[in-house]
């Protein structure tokens, strides 16, 4: 994992066609030469209050305890995740976070629900985003060329991924067994 510092550097990110500059702080992570699934394991550990989740692909046993153990310690964890992937094959683990009690919606709207996103905390002082190539898989971390960013202490970032989170969510359907 490489960490960045952003002093007044600005970091563009597109947010309802406006350009947001940040400063914070940057991990990034490429697989398979670097622990991504740790960076984000890591994530998942410092949230407080919530998390919001954005799957295409979602296999990762790893992934998936983290988040129930952050559901169990109290923190509001809500997945959002493409249907078609979500059923194309036994090894999906948003079954288990359905069990676990976290509320999953299914996208149906789009070919692809491609987004790979978590925000933590929105709206806090501890606001985070992890987002990049990487599927919540373990391929990503395993088998595939992936990379992996996580975003610290840039607050609007954190608005505009959890805006657009909640935009998909009006949009998305609950889970339920086809």
């Amino acid at each position: 994992m490489r960490q960045v510092l952003l002093g007044f550097v600005l970091l563009f990110a597109c947010a309802a066609e406006a350009q947001l500059p940040a400063q914070g702080m940057v991990q990034v992570a490429f697989t398979p030469w670097d622990n991504a699934e740790s960076m984000i394991v890591d994530g998942i550990r410092r949230a407080k209050h919530q998390i919001l989740v954005q799957a295409f692909s979602f296999t990762s046993r790893v992934l998936a305890n983290a988040l129930i153990a952050a559901k169990k310690r109290g923190v509001d964890v809500q997945v959002m995740a493409d249907r078609e992937q979500t059923f194309s094959g036994e090894s999906s683990r948003i079954p288990d976070l359905i069990r676990a009690g976290i509320p999953v919606a299914l996208e149906v709207r789009y070919q692809s629900a491609h987004n790979k996103v978590m925000v933590m905390d929105a709206g806090t002082a501890d606001a985070a985003v992890i987002t990049g190539s990487y599927n919540w898989t373990y391929a990503a971390q395993h088998k595939n060329a992936e990379n992996v960013l996580l975003l610290r202490d840039s607050p609007d970032i954190a608005h505009a991924y959890a805006a657009n989170w909640r935009r998909h969510y009006a949009e998305a359907l609950p889970y339920a067994e086809p």
